[in-house]
Formats: structure tokens, C-alpha cells, sequence
């Protein structure tokens, strides 16, 4: 089975399509076998009494070899840059349901369950505090976690509010405050998310992944899956 047969048969079980970018060559372009039958023309007709230059006929070959290389090159690329759209296929479907984390400033709080958040301390930290608000930036709960040493920390959130009743389900904002070397510093917050679906982009921009509830990310901008 060729590589382009793999790559159809990837984003068909996906439910992804692919545009078929190949084109017909153009009917004024010249093929390598078009360039040899021009070149042994020109030395049949040639003049007999002001032949060909010995430096020119191997300057024609040279370029000859050239357009050859060049299109191998091209044959090869292509091929690579299939088999690099499978794999890239194949990574898309194996995202969807997973969680992933990712540096964001809002969360999903999801009907009856948990909006589960980290954040890495480069040093230990006294005071973190972690603060959600509502879509009009309304304070909805704070969470003082006190005193942390370096590295990972780890929180969740249940809904539960500051005036004791639980918030609806829905987007919220989040962000981590604690004191670094005697400074109130704004620490980034990881937030997790399960991934809905993946979008398959053009090579630059490669996969998004579309979390549930949060919308596009990049692949790039994931920091951790589960």
C-alpha cells in the first residue's frame, strides 16, 4: 500500500478530508525526455562546418542533471511530506477525549464535576491564593493555600462559592497570585481541559486541538497530557 493510499484511509476513518493539491503539468512544460530529444536534435542539425562547443555541450548536460536532481528532490519531498501528514493524522485521533494541560487564564467548570488547575513555583512561595471569577469578573471564590514549596501544585475547584452556594456550570476565570522573594507575582495557571476534537491545519500552523467548552489551542501551546 503506497503512502498517499495510508494517508486517505487516515483521514477518512477520522472523518477528516484533504484537498488534493496535485496539478497536471502544464502543457508548456517541458519533461526530462522533452529536454533530451531537444538536445539530441540540436546536435543532428547542428552546422558540420561551426559545431557545437565542447564547454556548451557539457554546460546542456550539467544543466540536464540538474533538472533531473531537481526533480527527484521534488519526488522525495513529496513523499515525506505524505508520510509526515499520516503521522500527523494518526496523533490527531489518538487526542481526542484525552486531557490535556494548558497555560490559560479561564477554566470549564463541568456540570457536577471539577475545574482542575496547577501551577509551578520556581521557588518556594508564601500567600498563594487562587482566584475565580465570572464572565463580568465578578470574584466568585477565593482559595488561600498559604505557604508552598517549589514545583508543582496542584488544585481544584467544585463550584463552591465564597457566600456558600455552588456557581452554575460553565467558563470561568482564573489566575494564582503568590509572594516571590518579598514581591506579589502573577504566576501562570495551567488549566485542564479534555480535548472535543483536532483540526489538521496547512504545515505551518500543524494540529489545533478544540477543547471542550475553551475553544482552539494550539499542539504547541500543550503543556502536559494524560
Amino acid at each position: 500500500m503506497s503512502v498517499a493510499s495510508v494517508t486517505d484511509d487516515i483521514y477518512s476513518s477520522l472523518g477528516l478530508t484533504k484537498k488534493d493539491k496535485a496539478a497536471d503539468r502544464s502543457s508548456n512544460e517541458l519533461a526530462q525526455e522533452d529536454f533530451m530529444k531537444l538536445m539530441v536534435t540540436q546536435l543532428t542539425h547542428q552546422d558540420p562546418f561551426k559545431p557545437m562547443e565542447n564547454g556548451d555541450f557539457l554546460a546542456q548536460i550539467a544543466q540536464f542533471s540538474s533538472v533531473s536532481g531537481l526533480e527527484q528532490l521534488n519526488e522525495s519531498f513529496s513523499s515525506l511530506s505524505a508520510s509526515l501528514t499520516s503521522n500527523q493524522a494518526m496523533q490527531a485521533g489518538m487526542m481526542i477525549n484525552r486531557e490535556v494541560e494548558v497555560e490559560m487564564d479561564y477554566g470549564l467548570l463541568p456540570q457536577g464535576g471539577l475545574m482542575n488547575a496547577a501551577v509551578d513555583l520556581p521557588t518556594s512561595a508564601g500567600n498563594v491564593i487562587v482566584s475565580i471569577k465570572d464572565a463580568n469578573g465578578a470574584l466568585v471564590k477565593e482559595v488561600e493555600l498559604g505557604t508552598q514549596p517549589a514545583g508543582r501544585l496542584e488544585f481544584a475547584w467544585d463550584g463552591s462559592t465564597d457566600s456558600g452556594e455552588y456557581a452554575p456550570p460553565g467558563v470561568y476565570n482564573i489566575s494564582t497570585e503568590a509572594v516571590l522573594d518579598n514581591e506579589n507575582i502573577m504566576l501562570p495557571t495551567l488549566v485542564t481541559a479534555r480535548v472535543a476534537s483536532v483540526s489538521l491545519g496547512s504545515a505551518e500552523q500543524g494540529l489545533t486541538l478544540n477543547l471542550d467548552g475553551l475553544g482552539p489551542v494550539s499542539f504547541n501551546d500543550i503543556a502536559q497530557i494524560h
